[in-house]
């Protein structure tokens, strides 16, 4: 079970950190900060830049905690959040499928995270570390 609970924290926690670079820095074909900030302005979350500064950075950390299985609550947060905005804010009225635009792969990334809140990190984690 620990290795399973490994496996998706990295998978899940580094993938996540990376679309936060993809705000933040234009990497792995992101807009970078003024791209991602002007996209937040059109949907009405201002500052743009500011907001997406913030999206960014929040999805980097929590990817990496979530990664690393360091406070795994907090990470998880992290990952809840942002993912609840893109749903009421982008993908929630194109319905489920991501295909079509839908909020398939926020819901995705939101039930990963309530689960290893509540399974918990595992022994291969900082949290097992820190704690055991």
């Amino acid at each position: 079970m620990d290795i399973a609970l490994l496996l998706i924290r990295l998978v899940f926690g580094l993938t996540f950190a990376a679309h936060g670079t993809q705000k933040l820095f234009g990497w792995f074909g992101g807009h970078g900060l003024e791209g991602t900030a002007g996209f937040f302005e059109s949907l009405g979350l201002k500052p743009g830049k500011m907001m997406a500064l913030m999206a960014g950075i929040g999805e980097v950390v929590g990817g990496l905690l979530i990664a690393f299985g360091f406070l795994t609550e907090v990470g998880a947060v992290l990952m809840i959040v942002p993912m609840l905005v893109a749903i009421f804010k982008v993908h929630g009225q194109n319905g489920y499928w991501a295909t079509e635009g839908g909020y398939e792969y926020n819901l995705a990334i939101i039930t990963v995270a309530v689960a290893l809140v509540l399974a918990g990190p595992g022994a291969y984690s900082i949290d097992a570390w820190m704690l055991g």
